[in-house]
Formats: C-alpha cells, sequence, structure tokens
C-alpha cells in the first residue's frame, strides 16, 4: 500500500498539470472573446467597424484605431475621436482604469505606466478615419513598459488589432 501511494500521487500531480496547461490556452482563447465582446463597457465605438494598430518606437510607440474598410463612417470616427481625446487626457495623469477594467489591472507594463505618467508625454492626434495617442518616453523602463502593455492589448484584442 504504501508503494501504490507515490505513484497514485505523481499521477494526481501530472493530472493537475496538465488541467493547469489547458486552461492556461483556454483563458488566452477567452480573453480574445472577453475583450471583444466587452469593449463596449469601455469603448463607445463599434469593435467589429474598427481596428486598432499599434506601433512601437524606439522612444515608446503609437495607437491608433481606426475605421474597417473605405467607406466613411463618420459616426465610428467621432466617437473614436472623442473617447482616445479622453484616454490621452487620462493617461497623462496616470489613469489607466479604462484598459485596466477591460484587460485587468495586472496587464504587462500598466503598473509602471501608472507610477511613471509624470515622465511620460502623451500625445492625442485626430486622423480621417479615426485617432491616435503617442506615448513617449526618455526613460528606458517606461519605454519598455509601453512595449510590454502594447504587446498585451495586441493579443487581448486579437482579430481587432494588429501591429506595425
Amino acid at each position: 500500500m504504501s508503494l501504490h501511494r507515490p505513484l497514485r500521487v505523481a499521477r494526481l500531480s501530472l493530472a493537475a498539470l496538465l488541467l493547469t496547461a489547458g486552461l492556461g490556452t483556454a483563458l488566452a482563447q477567452t480573453m480574445q472573446e472577453h475583450v471583444h465582446g466587452h469593449g463596449h463597457e469601455v469603448m463607445p465605438f463599434d469593435l467589429s467597424r474598427t481596428l486598432h494598430v499599434f506601433r512601437m518606437t524606439d522612444d515608446g510607440g503609437v495607437q491608433q484605431v481606426i475605421t474597417r474598410g473605405d467607406a466613411p463612417q463618420p459616426d465610428q470616427v467621432h466617437m473614436i475621436q472623442h473617447h482616445l481625446q479622453m484616454e490621452a487626457a487620462a493617461f497623462q495623469q496616470g489613469n489607466f482604469s479604462d484598459p485596466a477594467h477591460l484587460h485587468s489591472a495586472d496587464m504587462p507594463g500598466l503598473r509602471e505606466l501608472q507610477a511613471g505618467a509624470a515622465k511620460l508625454q502623451v500625445r492625442y492626434s485626430a486622423l480621417p478615419n479615426g485617432a491616435q495617442i503617442e506615448l513617449r518616453s526618455d526613460e528606458r523602463p517606461l519605454v519598455t513598459a509601453i512595449h510590454r502593455w502594447f504587446g498585451a492589448q495586441l493579443s487581448e484584442h486579437g482579430a481587432d488589432a494588429r501591429a506595425e
């Protein structure tokens, strides 16, 4: 009986490991579904009619939200521009509560951006088909935080995002 106990514990440990690994994959898939399904709680525009574009730069990065396709979408453009203008003002103050609400407060890079907001330059710009926010810093750790944060958003937005 004592010989069977270590084997039983090993089997249970292996089963737990396999279950945990499977859940990790399922959670990654459901996070994209969560962001797409709950985006309206934070963003007023239609995610299926818009695209998030992330471009990492040497001193930070640029996040754009633009409309999909060539047809004019003035209603979506107006909502994108208003939302990103408000987000840029919040980000400059260290307030990243909207992305934290949608993605989670544990997003890679988010805590560093909140803590280092005074060392971030945040600039909003309207685009003909949407808007953009540029995040810059002279501080290497903040640039890394921006890149990590963009990477997490790219992953979690899935088909609603792309990198440039």
